[in-house]
Parts: C-alpha cells; structure tokens; sequence
C-alpha cells in the first residue's frame, strides 16, 4: 500500500477520506447527482480536474462515488491510484454501452463477466500474453441476485471494451462469439483489479443497440440509470 503517495496529481483526497468500496461512472455529473440523491452526508473529497468525488452513507453503510473519465487510459488512473494508493478494495463501475445482438432490449442491464479489447493496455503493464480480465465472481454473483429481487431485466457475460468512439478497424464479429455489448473501460478496470489483487465488478444500462440503431430518449435512458444505479448502491448492502 503506497499511502504516502496521497493526494495524487489527480485526486484531492487524504488516506481515509475514500471507503474502501467505491462506485464509479465516467461522467462526473451523474455522479454529482448520485451523491445528491442517494447519499446521506456527502462530503466532497475531490473535484481535481473536474473529476468530482464524494463519500457519504447509503442506508447507513459509508460509501463513495467518483468519476472516471471516458477511455480505459483515463479509468486506468483513477482506479489504479484508489486500489493501490487510498485502499480501496472494491470498485463497481456504471456506465452506458451499446448492445451487440438485436433481441437486447433497450434500457435493460449487462453485468460485466468478462472484458475483451482491441486496447494495447495489458501490454504496457507487461502482460506478454492473452490476459483475459473477469469480474469478481462475488459481486457478480451479488449483483445478479440483486437485480433479480429488484424485478430488473439483466443479462450476464463478456462485453467489448473499445479504444474507439467513433468507428472501428476491427473485423472480429464479436456477437457471433458471445459478446453482449461494447463500452470503453471495463478491461482497464478488471486487469488493474486482477494487478491489485482487488474486486470489481462493471454494471451497463443499454442505451442504444447496434444492429437495429435504436436508442433511448433522453427521459428512457434517465430510468435506466436509475435503474442501474440503485442495483449498484444494493450491492453494497
């Protein structure tokens, strides 16, 4: 544990001031907004660089939530320096993410089993073979379970983690191998979890579906992150 080496250039916060189990997103408004509406007494720890952080109390179990940036490299960092600098033990990542098989329905949750990737970031960590990062199996199994006494529609399995928004060159057919969705950070989270010898586990809601181009309105897709955000905080129960 390298605690002196807290605050980093990228996060505010002093050893102690982060729960051991934190909840990240990459936008830092929804996570402003989950520390709004959902956290008893949030206290804000970090906003270095717009990436706002808070921890706080969800049904008396203290909790925080912060922002992670788009792109496994920006996720690399915070989620590296929470597991190895501030003890973090457990990260649950929620996001959005496209759906690769047209009977997905839209506004429905992916838990994250697994993460292949067309990024090169296990090997700059020196990982000279295929590496192929999972979630923990724990809080999977948890999340699962939640989202079924919830009443939530969910799938489970390996999910495409893209170092391209917009296009790209790969020629892999990733549903016919299995692949349920594609987002852009869980294979970051899981090999720096997997190096750490930590847990996480990355929840998707579907905003839009690749093969028949449909997509949320912007009132379907705020219901849906509720939706995913509420399973995420009864996780932590």
């Amino acid at each position: 544990m390298e605690k002196n080496n807290t605050p980093t250039p990228h996060n505010a916060a002093r050893y102690g001031d982060i729960a051991p189990t934190v909840i990240m997103a990459g936008d830092p408004l929804r996570i402003k907004f989950i520390a709004e509406n959902y956290l008893e007494n949030p206290v804000l720890y970090n906003e270095v660089r717009g990436m706002l952080g808070y921890t706080g109390t969800y049904k008396g179990r203290r909790i925080s939530v912060q922002g992670h940036g788009m792109g496994i490299p920006s996720i690399a960092i915070y989620s590296y320096e929470l597991f190895n600098f501030y003890g973090v033990e457990n990260i649950i990542r929620v996001g959005t993410c496209g759906a690769l098989r047209p009977e997905t329905k839209l506004g429905s949750i992916i838990l994250a089993q697994a993460s292949c990737s067309d990024s090169s970031y296990g090997e700059t960590l020196g990982i000279d073979r295929h590496f192929s990062p999972v979630a923990d199996f724990g809080l999977l199994r948890k999340a699962a379970e939640t989202a079924e006494k919830m009443g939530l529609e969910y799938e489970a399995g390996n999910v495409m983690a893209s170092d391209a928004f917009y296009g790209s060159s790969s020629k892999t057919d990733w549903a016919k191998l299995g692949v349920l969705g594609v987002e852009m950070e869980a294979y970051g989270l899981y090999i720096n979890a997997a190096m750490a010898g930590k847990k996480a586990l990355t929840i998707l809601s579907v905003s839009d579906n690749v093969v028949t181009h449909e997509e949320l309105t912007p009132q379907e897709r705020q219901t849906g992150l509720r939706n995913m955000i509420e399973l995420a905080l009864n996780i932590t129960l």
